[in-house]
């Protein structure tokens, strides 16, 4: 099947979708690379944002959180104080706003709200309490993901092996996972539970290089939604920028946005339908982003696939738009849609078989279906001995050769990535209850075997190494 790639809309055709005024488009960033952080707007117009929109947000910062000074509405509304002067003129004839005070140094201003101010700011809060960072432009938005996709970054098998060095896989599955990373289409790693399907899924963000920008929100048909979010976007190390202190904002980066490294976002089985859509906070009034929205420019795991409490089908039907087309379509509560990039390697990890968890037609836009089943012994005694360094446990040869050829072949056990952590784990807690240091016996491995696979009463494993300590 060929993959068709429906273009985006540029920046103009965005914001015309969007219902917003024509607007000067950004300027390059300080650097004016692929992920560095645009140009501070210099005007209200560079912005992209209506001037009603972002004089309500100012009044609702001031009312709200009670800043009058100059540089504090700067740093709250991520706007050059050179900016939010000249807003604070516009508002000043309008009567919202006075001066309180004036300094002798520039940006050493203090403003006021005036009674009408303070009514237009309370009425301004009963249709919607955000009062954060400015948006940016949805059309902004657009442009930026485009610029930084995910799927511009190429991966080598040099790449692969260089991230994975530490990681045990086979060479197959490896080799599969590296061409996966280049195709731009979804992948599905599956195969029996404790493989390492998830730890291969996650290995898979060490692949990922450069930085993104992430606005802290965007604006769409005057609504606000919240888009970057702590709990996944972690913050990059500080762009070298021009002074912050004082009121000239040439040579710095616009700070409604925030550079970030690329995301990677993981969801399980708590993934409903309605997650996948705009989240509305009737009260707040404003929208929090669903997860693929802020995976976009990274990972997006769907861990467990078949433990939602939708069907597996329900849940991928959701996705062949996105999939097919590298876009979505997200709705406002006012019932307008708009378009937003679906700039993400999508993963997902199964216990199930591929027949189970789709029908052919869909498996066809998976672009790869990656088995991952049990290890090779060498690759398993590897981990062992990886677990046992990292624990500081002794390990002796034989000890592995009972664990493989007695316990593992006793029980018809597959050789899975996941036993030996699980297995020297349970040995260091029963150390540690003890009282004493953890070394990986037969003994030991037996009650740790038993106990974890319920394989025998606890208590008759209990006794049998109480007998031989």
């Amino acid at each position: 099947m060929t993959l068709r790639v429906i273009p985006l809309p540029t920046a103009s055709e965005a914001s015309a979708a969007a219902g917003a005024f024509e607007h000067t488009p950004p300027r390059p960033g300080p650097q004016g690379e692929a992920g560095i952080l645009p140009a501070a707007p210099r005007t209200v117009e560079e912005t992209g944002l209506h001037l009603l929109l972002i004089s309500e947000l100012a009044l609702k910062v001031m009312h709200q959180h009670g800043l009058s000074h100059l540089q504090e509405l700067s740093a709250h509304l991520k706007l050059s104080a050179a900016l939010i002067e000249s807003l604070f003129t516009h508002l000043r004839k309008e009567t919202l706003v006075d001066i309180r005070r004036r300094g002798a140094l520039d940006g050493d201003v203090m403003y006021q709200l005036t009674q009408a101010g303070r009514t237009r700011a309370a009425d301004a809060l009963a249709r919607n309490l955000y009062s954060g960072p400015a948006p940016v432009p949805i059309a902004a938005y657009v442009a930026r993901v485009q610029a930084q996709a995910v799927g511009a970054m190429g991966v080598t098998r040099h790449d692969l092996e260089q991230a994975l060095a530490t990681v045990v896989v086979r060479p197959e599955v490896r080799d599969q996972l590296g061409a996966a990373m280049n195709s731009q289409r979804a992948i599905l790693l599956y195969g029996p539970p404790g493989a390492g399907k998830t730890f291969l899924c996650e290995q898979m963000a060490r692949l990922l290089t450069g930085h993104v920008a992430v606005p802290h929100a965007i604006e769409v048909d005057g609504e606000i939604i919240r888009v970057f979010d702590p709990l996944v976007h972690r913050c990059a190390p500080a762009a070298i920028d021009g002074p912050r202190s004082t009121i000239d904002c040439r040579n710095r980066s616009d700070d409604r946005w925030v550079l970030c490294e690329r995301p990677v976002v993981m969801t399980g089985g708590e993934l409903t339908l309605e997650m996948l859509d705009l989240v509305y906070d009737a009260r707040a009034g404003y929208y929090q982003a669903p997860p693929h929205f802020k995976a976009n420019n990274g990972i997006f795991l769907v861990d467990d696939l078949g433990r939602q409490l939708v069907t597996p089908r329900q849940l991928l039907n959701r996705w062949i738009l996105p999939m097919e087309h590298r876009h979505d379509y997200l709705m406002l509560r006012n019932g307008s849609k708009f378009r937003i990039p679906f700039d993400t390697m999508l993963f997902f990890s199964t216990n199930l078989q591929p027949s189970e968890v789709a029908d052919e037609a869909f498996l066809r836009r998976i672009g790869y279906k990656i088995y991952v089943g049990e290890v090779s012994t060498d690759d398993y005694r590897r981990i062992l001995r990886d677990v046992c360094d990292e624990q500081d446990v002794p390990c002796a040869d034989e000890v592995f050769d009972d664990l493989v050829q007695g316990l593992h072949a006793q029980h018809a056990r597959p050789l899975l990535a996941c036993y030996p952590r699980d297995l020297v784990g349970q040995i260091v807690d029963y150390a540690t209850y003890h009282g004493r240091k953890p070394e990986l016996t037969s003994d030991m491995l037996h009650w740790a075997w038993h106990n974890y696979f319920a394989t025998q009463p606890a208590s008759l494993a209990a006794a049998n190494l109480e007998k031989t300590s």
